[in-house]
């Protein structure tokens, strides 16, 4: 599952061949597995990604599709604000910033009704390069640990190779 576009993730979810419980549950557990090798996510949100879930799936199968990203799940770069979540920007100086409102692009996405799985690793403020002094590990390429995925986004690559 962890290999699909978000269109197969879409015709899935019409053919019911798998819900948007089973999807995130599944990712979740291959997070949870994969993560503390290559730390492709700073922050985890299980529970919001299956409250998140379960509502795609009522709203899905009583035929109110929201469009094609409805209930398709997404990771986001720790450096863009989600509501009532810490945006830390991976540096030490804003480990306890909570969000007080979600950015205009996560506002827009939750209208189209997409899973927010968690906070991905970056670079520090995403400038420069990996470090082993920030409050979370540098993301890990999951192909090679010796390997850094690279540029900001590394939790982002590190994320989409390991699936």
């Amino acid at each position: 599952m962890q290999w699909m576009t978000a269109a197969e993730i879409a015709r899935g979810y019409r053919n019911r061949t798998f819900s948007p419980v089973e999807l995130t549950k599944s990712l979740l557990d291959r997070i949870d597995a994969l993560n503390p090798i290559c730390h492709a996510f700073i922050t985890i949100d299980h529970e919001g990604a299956l409250a998140s879930a379960r509502h795609a799936e009522r709203e899905i199968y009583a035929g109110r599709a929201l469009g094609p990203l409805h209930g398709v799940p997404l990771g986001i770069k720790d450096i863009i604000d989600v509501a009532g979540q810490a945006t830390t920007c991976h540096s030490k100086i804003r480990l306890n910033h909570l969000a007080h409102q979600d950015a205009q692009v996560i506002a827009k996405l939750r209208a189209a009704g997409m899973i927010f799985m968690g906070k991905l690793a970056l670079h520090e403020f995403a400038i420069g390069g990996p470090a082993f002094d920030l409050p979370f590990p540098p993301a890990r390429n999951p192909w090679n640990l010796e390997h850094h995925p690279g540029g900001s986004s590394s939790g982002s690559g590190a994320a989409v190779a390991a699936g």
